[in-house]
């Protein structure tokens, strides 16, 4: 697969929503669950791009924890909204500096690859556009981050992204968390709160061993303002508003994409698809109680 090329993403649709008002998180599952679908009908692959202000998404083995149920009410009392995910991986905290990055392409075509390949194409969408900015990013297990695996992303060992898959019957979701600006350490030190209480009772192992000073964000890696010249001043917004910029101009490399509003064309998933979707995903993982 020449991933250089960027071939799968021609024609590919670019839904930025992470200036989008405010919404349950579990929309932005559901909207992913929904845009799958109809790639896998034949509709043009999709990239969503989406952040919510103040959530926590469990992984399903999270879910399972002995003391989950407390760790939940704790999350809720500090002002998170908890949610399980269907795709794999571990707990992961969400705000305004970090960005969802969900690339929706069918299981056919120049997009039939093996599992490990689907993984491959996230990573090579954010090795380049890093590049860019002069950072050299490298993949590779994060030893002590949250939500670890195979495919962290990282610089100078320091974790800023973690990727999952998620796959339906002919199209797959592959999703990033991307801490583009805040406090890496302080968002590790969230994940080990939960698991502080969610693991009591558990076996060592049945949970990620969450340490300070292995998680970061790309502010704090030297990610600079980009081309537009934004002001400081504008602070996580204009930090996303730079690094989704910089994902569509290497996404449009060779190939211009399609960008849509944040109000989408009627052919997208209206309120009432998304808001059905939601209940069926809360029915199929559950928020421990």
């Amino acid at each position: 697969m020449n991933n250089g090329s960027f071939e799968w993403a021609k024609g590919m649709i670019v839904l930025d929503r992470t200036q989008a008002e405010i919404a349950p998180v579990g929309d932005s599952f559901a909207r992913d669950e929904l845009l799958c679908q109809r790639v896998g009908e034949g509709r043009p692959p999709v990239c969503h791009l989406w952040r919510h202000p103040r959530a926590f998404v469990l992984g399903a083995k999270d879910s399972r924890l002995p003391g989950a149920p407390e760790a939940v009410r704790w999350l809720e009392r500090e002002g998170y909204e908890p949610i399980v995910r269907g795709s794999g991986g571990a707990a992961v905290p969400l705000d305004d500096g970090v960005v969802n990055v969900s690339l929706i392409m069918p299981l056919s075509g120049t997009y039939a690859y093996g599992f490990r390949d689907d993984f491959t194409r996230m990573v090579e969408l954010i090795k380049r556009t890093m590049a860019g900015y002069g950072l050299v990013v490298r993949h590779g297990e994060v030893e002590g981050s949250y939500c670890p695996g195979d495919y962290d992303l990282h610089i100078d060992g320091f974790k800023f992204c973690g990727i999952a898959q998620r796959r339906q019957v002919k199209a797959m979701i592959v999703s990033a968390f991307v801490n583009v600006a805040g406090s890496g350490d302080a968002r590790a030190a969230l994940v080990r709160r939960f698991y502080d209480v969610a693991g009591i009772g558990a076996e060592a192992g049945d949970y990620p061993d969450v340490i300070a000073g292995r998680t970061t964000s790309l502010e704090e890696r030297g990610f600079a303002w980009g081309e537009g010249g934004l002001d400081a001043s504008e602070g996580s917004d204009g930090l996303v508003s730079s690094f989704v910029g910089a994902i569509v101009r290497t996404l449009s490399y060779g190939d211009p994409v399609t960008a849509l509003a944040v109000s989408p064309p009627h052919e997208l998933p209206d309120a009432s698809a998304i808001a059905e979707m939601r209940e069926r995903l809360a029915i199929r993982y559950p928020i421990p109680r």
